[in-house]
């Protein structure tokens, strides 16, 4: 666990990090993406935080990865790329920067090590982890293999190494259908979101899915109820899910989806009011991008990736600490298992 008081005692030796008017000034282009949702106050506390990483990450020769989920300071202020998990995986194989500071959680660290083993690649907060990450282990996919001899396992990139080593190929929520479609077996293992799963299952009516019984602490507190009631109040509003979310609330949005997809769906849809059943952030991060768009209705916060902070991003680019290593021989299997899924998903994009 990070030692806060000590971090910020060492950081403050070496980085003006008072608010600032005068900085907030400077980066007035970095703050108008995020206006709407940002208040100047707020910039004047996170400006000079800011300007301190993008100083750094050219010293370090680092690129910094963001997850969709991340805070708009960080999405906007300090990420030279974002996405969602598939998007960041494919990301992760082309950088040139000798340094991979993951904004995001354990296994997207771990993932961009793995097809890094070279590189060096930070998390700012180790215990940024995973509620469908930790709901799976190598042994629960050998109980599962064992339940169903010779049907392949796909697992979800919410996964440790360790449990992508131990499968086959893994997917995203924006190819586990086109994946799951992919494979020859009548009978298509997968781990560990069951929503995902029986989501997936609707969609690849031709396949027999079968589960592992996890779940992603965000999504599946929404309810179909929730969603109903809220129509009622809010008529006219676009509500769109994610494939995390229970398939009865799927089933009741207006367009479902990955985190990018979302996205594009908003961006080409352009909808006078909108509900993202997903963590908050996501509305934030596009909010002044789409002035036109109201973002309404609840959301859900992930603990794990509040975990990252500026303060965070900035400490991991000082110390070099918090480096992600993966074990050699299950870094191997577990890369072919992502490197499969991006081999595919590029050719059924082609």
């Amino acid at each position: 666990m990070l030692d806060q008081i000590a971090l910020r005692a060492e950081l403050a030796d070496h980085y003006d990090l008072s608010p600032s008017l005068k900085t907030a000034e400077a980066t007035a282009d970095i703050y108008a993406r995020m206006s709407r949702v940002v208040s100047p106050p707020d910039w004047a506390v996170f400006a000079p935080y800011v300007a301190a990483i993008n100083r750094l990450k050219a010293e370090r020769n680092a690129v910094i990865l963001a997850h969709n989920y991340m805070t708009p300071e960080i999405y906007h202020g300090v990420a030279d790329v974002v996405g969602d998990s598939l998007q960041l995986a494919i990301e992760a194989t082309e950088v040139n920067a000798e340094v991979i500071v993951q904004c995001g959680v354990h296994f997207m660290a771990e993932t961009a090590k793995i097809l890094n083993p070279g590189k060096t690649v930070l998390i700012p907060d180790s215990e940024a982890g995973c509620s469908l990450a930790e709901s799976i282990t190598a042994e629960g996919i050998a109980e599962m293999r064992a339940k169903y001899p010779g049907a392949p396992v796909v697992s979800y990139v919410n996964t440790t190494a360790e449990v992508k080593a131990a499968s086959d190929i893994c997917c995203t929520s924006s190819n586990a259908a086109q994946i799951v479609a992919a494979q020859e077996s009548d009978t298509v293992i997968m781990t560990p979101d069951r929503y995902l799963a029986r989501n997936v299952a609707r969609q690849v009516p031709e396949k027999r899915i079968v589960w592992w019984e996890g779940a992603c602490v965000v999504h599946e507190r929404f309810t179909a109820q929730e969603l109903r009631e809220f129509r009622e109040w809010n008529p006219g509003t676009r509500i769109i899910a994610h494939p995390e979310c229970p398939p009865e609330v799927v089933a009741e949005a207006d367009f479902s989806g990955s985190t990018s997809g979302i996205i594009a769906y908003v961006q080409h849809e352009r909808p006078e009011k909108a509900m993202l059943v997903t963590e908050c952030s996501m509305a934030s991060n596009i909010s002044d991008e789409l002035p036109e768009v109201e973002f309404i209705g609840p959301c859900n916060m992930c603990p794990y990736m509040k975990k990252i902070t500026l303060e965070k991003i900035l400490w991991s680019l000082h110390s070099m600490q918090g480096a992600v290593e993966v074990d050699p021989g299950i870094a191997d299997r577990a890369r072919l298992a992502v490197q499969r899924m991006i081999d595919l998903s590029r050719r059924l994009a082609g």
